[in-house]
């Protein structure tokens, strides 16, 4: 009998020291010299501080910063809670949210009278994605732009440098990473 249990044992053993250990460490040891931002967490660090992820939103709700798009993510923007609303097309609940970030924006952005970009109403996948779309963020520029006492040229000028395009020329939509541009707003033009 034991025969038959002891060569079982051993592969087992050998399996989770190889697959368990020895193959999670290597990995680690390899992303950490060849990708050490990333292996991480993209973490962004500001006078010695770090300030966030460019990997995961933040909410922005003060009328001089680009606001991110809405969150599902517990509380809002929660990593430890991540996840969509999982409400449907017929949900009243969603329709309820979606109104009243509709209000909410309106009432932020009283200068914008155009179409509002979906992306500023509904929650992404995980509740916590860092973009929105360049069309988002230039339905806020004029809030920004009186924010901060700038034109709205200049807004829209940086909006169109921050715009980062589809991975790979092909994968994915157009898009603005929130807290770089709130960033790059503040290092360019700092807040009143």
């Amino acid at each position: 009998m034991w025969g038959q249990i002891l060569p079982g044992l051993r592969i087992m053993l050998f399996m989770t020291v190889l697959l368990g250990l020895a193959y999670p460490l290597a990995l680690t040891g390899i992303c950490q010299v060849l990708f050490p931002s990333q292996a991480n967490g993209s973490l962004i660090v500001v006078g010695g501080k770090v300030i966030g992820s460019e990997l995961i939103g933040q909410n922005f709700t003060r009328p001089e910063y680009f606001h991110p798009r809405p969150s599902a993510a517990g509380n809002g923007y929660d990593a430890a809670a991540s996840g969509g609303s999982n409400l449907g097309p017929t949900s009243q609940k969603l329709a309820d949210r979606v109104r009243a970030s509709i209000e909410s924006f309106r009432r932020e952005n009283p200068d914008y009278q155009g179409p509002i970009p979906a992306d500023l109403l509904t929650a992404s996948a995980s509740g916590l994605d860092p973009h929105i779309s360049p069309d988002a963020a230039r339905a806020q520029a004029a809030r920004i732009a009186k924010a901060r006492g700038l034109g709205l040229a200049q807004v829209n000028e940086l909006i169109d440098r921050s715009t980062e395009p589809p991975d790979l020329g092909l994968l994915g939509e157009f898009r603005v990473n929130v807290l770089h541009l709130n960033l790059a707003l503040d290092e360019r033009f700092p807040p009143r």
